[in-house]
């Protein structure tokens, strides 16, 4: 059965591009589109798509506060359509966190040639979005209290020397937020791919630094991997670990695309084999695909401790799956569960 598509987007250009690009895919029907929200609402709640292509930035009702909505009353598997401005990748990132599977970018110019040219991505992530399970983000009354300022008694006073390794893709976004708000501000040191357009990555670190205790920013060449920091590689590079004088520092570079993305969970994962071994501890989140399986097999073999999200838990049971069929995972835990393994692990000194 084909996956429904719902477009809402107030650009003729887009819903006509939509509708070209996505009627030559027999896996996908477009049901219908609308200019905005006020329009689409009576008729998603009668028809209920597979997935919505919701636009961010429109008149009468954007589109953040249109999906809240439809988190609220009946989660839709949802991909935001942004444009790459400041104002559009603060909204974009805010309806990750409201429930969002992924977002598509978009320029403000030569956009129909652009979306023409991200045709397979675009495909694949409608895909991917039907078969997620969307959650709505939990009410800030709810939301995690203020973490303590050092961690609890015991911890390893050299545990900086323990690298933790991250990797996610689809629904991860807001998976690592959760994971990083239960961490006090001293935890150890985490280095963090997220598959992210360019340009999302520095305000998604922004939005994380200003909610967790830890302090969260953006990786840059040459930055220490340090306790109470977490680092973020940036969209469009890949980030890298390089051990010297017994510290851990990010190597942030250009290079071809590996799995499809950049930055890649592998690059990560196999940099922190080659220099950390069985003293680091990786983990992989939800997400599509299967960058970051090898790696943390490369992890596993050299000791490492290697940790997989469970699938109940997952938005996109895709890197974890792979992850755990190619044996390089030693546990498989809930989301939940994550903050505490990375303390336990840093306990053992």
């Amino acid at each position: 059965m084909a996956i429904k598509v719902y477009v809402v987007d107030d650009s003729a250009v887009v819903r006509q591009t939509m509708a070209h690009l996505l009627q030559g895919d027999p896996a996908i029907e477009l049901v219908g589109s609308a200019p905005n929200p006020l329009i689409a609402g009576p008729v998603i709640r009668k028809t209920r798509p597979d997935v919505l292509l919701l636009d961010i930035e429109m008149p009468g009702m954007d589109g953040l506060t249109f999906l809240r909505q439809v988190m609220e009353e009946d989660p839709i598997p949802t991909v935001i359509c942004s444009t790459l401005t400041a104002q559009g990748s603060k909204m974009a990132l805010d309806a990750l966190a409201a429930g969002a599977v992924a977002v598509v970018a978009k320029p403000r110019l030569g956009l129909k040639q652009y979306l023409e040219e991200s045709r397979h991505e675009l495909v694949q992530t409608l895909k991917t979005a039907a078969r997620s399970r969307p959650r709505a983000a939990r009410p800030r009354s709810e939301a995690a209290a203020p973490r303590p300022a050092t961690a609890p008694a015991g911890l390893h006073a050299l545990s900086v020397n323990k690298p933790v390794v991250l990797g996610s893709s689809t629904g991860g976004t807001l998976a690592i937020e959760n994971v990083l708000r239960e961490l006090p501000a001293d935890a150890p040191g985490i280095a963090i791919v997220q598959h992210m357009p360019e340009k999302f990555t520095a305000m998604y670190a922004q939005r994380l630094d200003s909610l967790c205790a830890m302090n969260v920013r953006e990786a840059r060449d040459g930055d220490r991997l340090e306790r109470g920091v977490a680092l973020i590689a940036p969209g469009g590079r890949h980030m890298s670990l390089r051990k010297a004088g017994g510290q851990y520092f990010a190597v942030v570079a250009d290079g071809p695309p590996v799995n499809r993305h950049k930055p890649s969970v592998d690059v990560l994962f196999r940099s922190a084999a080659e220099c950390a071994g069985r003293d680091a501890l990786a983990i992989i989140l939800t997400g599509m695909g299967d960058d970051g399986a090898r790696g943390m097999k490369a992890m596993h073999e050299r000791g490492a401790r290697t940790i997989a999200q469970d699938e109940e838990s997952c938005v996109v049971f895709g890197m974890p799956k792979e992850a755990i069929r190619m044996g390089g995972v030693d546990e498989v835990m809930s989301l939940d569960r994550v903050a505490s393994a990375i303390l336990g692990f840093d306990a053992r000194g």
